[in-house]
């Protein structure tokens, strides 16, 4: 779907969103609630300006005081790889944007993130991965690393870590292994209405990050839940 056939099924009833240099912002009746809506289109990839221009849109929200859904639409290139966007601190721009996210979760609005495209590295940590609850259009391609970027890091034959990936879905790029690691909670089925199949999203959102559990549920991550769990029991116990 693109993202025009995306924001249609999500606001039968119209929106106020606009995509300018691959960015969306703007907000759309959901439910009863404004829904924000901020993302990226075009497999654009997230630099400084798109970074913070995000950040200032889902902190407004925030402040706004309504309480409304936020969106986060993603079909994203990884980071900006350019020398500008590291030397005036892409890092903490990247950081600042997924901590707004995790402020709007807690301060009682719904962040729900709906990929649709491509994403990897940075830029899908610092939007998709940041929302309380993450979806999938089939067809969606999201990875944090590529194999042969990962084999350069490790220094593993990339052939290794092909055949690694065939059994272990941690190492492995891709919509089925993101679903397998709990990244991804749920695939939406394109030919149904989303404002539906979101507002279910909404009134089933779990009390708190359930990655870890439906990693261990689906075998993705079969031991990262107990590891987590004994690691804040024993920091509690400090």
């Amino acid at each position: 779907m693109t993202l025009a056939e995306i924001l249609a099924s999500l606001f039968p009833q119209g929106h106020r969103v606009r995509v300018a240099e691959g960015l969306a912002t703007g907000s759309g009746p959901l439910d009863g609630a404004e829904a924000t809506v901020i993302g990226i289109d075009g497999n654009t990839p997230l630099g400084i300006e798109g970074a913070l221009a995000l950040s200032r849109a889902v902190l407004d929200a925030v402040r706004a005081g309504r309480k409304g859904p936020i969106l986060v639409l993603v079909d994203s290139d990884s980071q900006r790889m350019s020398r500008r966007d590291e030397l005036l601190g892409l890092n903490e721009c990247l950081a600042h944007l997924a901590k707004a996210l995790l402020l709007a979760d807690r301060s009682g609005h719904p962040t729900v993130g709906l990929l649709y495209g491509h994403t990897a590295a940075g830029a899908f940590i610092a939007t998709a991965l940041a929302t309380r609850v993450l979806a999938a259009l089939p067809g969606a391609n999201p990875s944090v690393m590529d194999l042969p970027s990962v084999a350069r890091v490790t220094k593993l034959p990339l052939a290794t870590l092909q055949e690694m990936a065939k059994s272990t879905p941690v190492f492995a790029p891709g919509l089925d292994n993101m679903v397998a690691t709990g990244a991804v909670h749920a695939v939406l089925d394109p030919t149904r209405p989303l404002d539906a199949q979101v507002r279910d999203l909404i009134a089933d959102l779990p009390a708190e990050d359930a990655r870890d559990r439906l990693g261990s549920e689906r075998g993705g991550r079969p031991v990262a839940q107990a590891v987590a769990a004994q690691v804040a029991a024993e920091a509690r116990r400090d």
